[in-house]
This record gives C-alpha cells, sequence and structure tokens, in this order.
C-alpha cells in the first residue's frame, strides 16, 4: 500500500497550483493550518538552494475532532499533509497523504470509518487538479 497519492500538472505555475490546491482543500471541508516553505527554510537554514517545495497541513476540524475522541494520540498524524513540488521539467506535482495507509498503524478499528472519508476527500482534491 503507497502512503500517499499525487498528480502532476503541467502549464500552471506553482503558486497558482497552491492557491488551486488550498480552495479545492476547502470545497472539501479542510482548511490550511500550517504552510512550510521547504525551499526557503532551506535557504535560511542550511544556505543552499533547493527546488521549489512546500509542506501544507491540512485539516477538517469535524473528523479531527473524530480522530482524537477516537485515539488519543492520533495527533501525530495530524494535520493531513500536502506536498507541492516543482520538478526540473516545470511540472507541478501535488501528494497527499493516503490516511489510512497512515491510521493502520493505530491498530484502532474506531478510526477506519474516519480515515478511509479523509481519503475519498483527499483523494477528489487531488483529482479534480487536472
Amino acid at each position: 500500500m503507497s502512503y500517499y497519492f499525487n498528480a502532476t500538472i503541467s502549464g500552471k505555475d506553482f503558486n497558482d497550483v497552491i492557491e488551486l490546491v488550498t480552495e479545492e482543500l476547502k470545497k472539501e471541508g479542510f482548511g490550511i493550518l500550517t504552510e512550510i516553505d521547504v525551499q526557503a527554510t532551506f535557504k535560511k537554514k542550511l544556505d543552499i538552494d533547493f527546488k521549489k517545495y512546500r509542506i501544507l497541513g491540512a485539516c477538517n476540524p469535524p473528523s479531527a475532532l473524530k480522530a482524537i475522541t477516537s485515539e488519543d494520540k492520533i495527533g501525530v498524524f495530524l494535520p493531513c499533509n500536502v506536498v507541492v513540488t516543482e520538478n526540473e521539467a516545470g511540472e507541478v506535482e501535488v501528494s497527499a497523504v493516503d490516511p489510512v495507509a497512515s491510521m493502520m498503524a493505530a491498530n484502532n478499528d474506531a478510526l477506519g470509518e474516519v480515515a478511509f472519508d479523509i481519503q475519498t476527500r483527499l483523494k477528489k482534491v487531488i483529482s479534480n487538479l487536472n
């Protein structure tokens, strides 16, 4: 089982894809809690040039509540990360964590429904990007 699913987008600017991803996440009930600019962080902290790489921490609050009340420590897997990168060809790739794969580690059947619902929502976000 893969731990993520993804889509590659050609012909769109990196920042435009970030906006598109954010809009599609919003349609599925997610907000962005965190945004990590890996490229800028590596430049500042390590003084190296790195490709465009952004990590968006997406959260669906009702689902997060269900997950946390089912398994107190499940917060170590939250929020759901969505990664936006630019490859050498200038294409933008968007990858989302597969919550079913990650939550299997908790071995708690009550999380299955929540994980499947979030997986379905994130797959819809990814499929709507093209």
